[in-house]
Formats: structure tokens, sequence, C-alpha cells
């Protein structure tokens, strides 16, 4: 007998499994204050976060502050087990680690809640391996049309 083929990564499953936790968590949360809210996003991201390699931990850790100081009224939480920001209980933009799926270069990404049109064709993710004063002054200034 032929052996069974895989229709998702062991990453994909854990991708998977990180959401179905996250909406348990999210609809055990309904009730909090925003406050708490934001205290119990912060130490999810944090968490988040220390769980990286080195080289992505430093990424997520510059992008965290740079989300916290240009865009404050963002929420932090996580999103398939990666780093988020978003308000209104939804995703505004993310950091997808290059160790989640081995790949060579992380990516900072926006959904589609973010206000970033730009006639017909837009980007909305970033590829980042670094993030010099320059990248970061350019990925403040996506933010804060993303949260226009």
């Amino acid at each position: 007998m032929a052996e069974k083929e895989k229709n998702f990564t062991d990453e994909e499953r854990e991708a998977m499994q990180a959401a179905a936790k996250e909406a348990r968590t999210r609809r055990s949360r309904a009730k909090k204050s925003p406050e708490e809210l934001r205290a119990a996003g912060e130490a999810d991201i944090k968490e988040a976060i220390g769980k990286l390699p080195d080289d992505d931990r430093t990424l997520a850790e510059k992008l965290h502050a740079l989300v916290s100081d240009v865009a404050p009224d963002l929420v932090p939480r996580t999103y398939y087990g990666m780093p988020a920001w978003g308000r209104d209980g939804k995703v505004l933009c993310f950091f997808q680690p290059a160790s989640k799926f081995k790949v060579r270069y992380g990516t900072f990404g926006f959904e589609p809640l973010s206000n970033l049109d730009d006639g017909t064709v837009w980007p909305t993710a970033y590829a980042v391996t670094d993030l010099t004063k320059k990248d970061l002054d350019f990925l403040a200034e996506r933010l804060r049309r993303a949260i226009s």
C-alpha cells in the first residue's frame, strides 16, 4: 500500500493549531476591558517573539517597537502564532518570521483592513532581512498610511 500523501506541511499544521488556539483565547477574552485585552495581547506577542530564533527575534522586537511607537492604538496579538497588531478584533499588520516556513527572509505584511490602496496595484508585504533606520522609517510611513 502506498504511503498516504500529506495534505499539509508540518508548518501549515502548526499554524492552523495556533489559529485555533488564538480563536479560543479571543472568545475567552471577549468580556475583558480594552486595557485587559492590550495587556493580554502584549503578553501573547512577547511570548511568541521569545520563542523565535535570534535573527527573527531581533526583527520582531524592532517591528513591535516600531508599531507600538507609530500606531499605539493597535493592539498586539498573535496571528497563526506570529506577532501581529490590529484593531476591532482584526489584524492590520503582522510579522511572518523566516523560520516559520524555513525561507530566507521574514515578511512584514498588511491585511485588507489597512488603507494602502494606490491605484489598482499596490504592495501589501515587504521582505525583511534586516531593519536599518532607513528601513524602519520606510515601514513607519507605510504603517501611518495603513492606519489612516
